[in-house]
């Protein structure tokens, strides 16, 4: 058995939120299920480190996931929002300040349109984002995130 991209260990959220052992596998695609206030959301912002558990145990890597560095780990270990945050200009400028507050090159408009059209962005890079139906706006959050090329995408 390969060893795990992640792995919780009587994994405790406050008093509520228990995760037993999980263990997700590296180049797979896993899926959380479960009911709404269960903890799905919870359990993602635990991987990328966005909030710490109370007890138990997270590896990423086969590293105990408090010893990165928070930066480092969210930039290999991105979570897309449910409610994407998208800034008054246009979807390229959106790629460009995305890039830019991670102080990454900007990426040349011939990656940016691969990228959207990978991801069904069916509107020209010229439109401003606020005019995005909520689907479009989303589909243009996840391109963002996809194309900064993380470890991991959690959605």
């Amino acid at each position: 058995m390969n060893e795990p991209l992640f792995q919780a260990s009587n994994l405790i959220y406050k008093s509520n939120l228990n995760y037993d052992n999980v263990r997700i596998e590296k180049g797979k695609i896993n899926f959380i299920v479960g009911e709404s206030g269960s903890g799905k959301s919870t359990f993602l912002k635990l991987l990328n480190n966005s909030i710490s558990p109370i007890s138990g145990e997270l590896l990423y890597n086969g590293k105990a996931i408090e010893e990165y560095d928070p930066i480092v780990l969210r930039r290999n270990v991105s979570l897309v929002s449910q409610e994407p945050f998208l800034f008054d200009e246009s979807i390229l400028d959106n790629f460009k300040t995305f890039y830019s507050l991670r102080h990454e090159p900007i990426p040349t408009i011939d990656y940016v349109r691969y990228i959207t059209e990978l991801c069904l962005v069916n509107v020209p890079l010229e439109q401003n984002a606020t005019t995005l139906s909520g689907g479009e706006r989303l589909r243009v959050y996840i391109s963002i995130f996809l194309s900064l090329c993380p470890e991991v995408i959690l959605l």
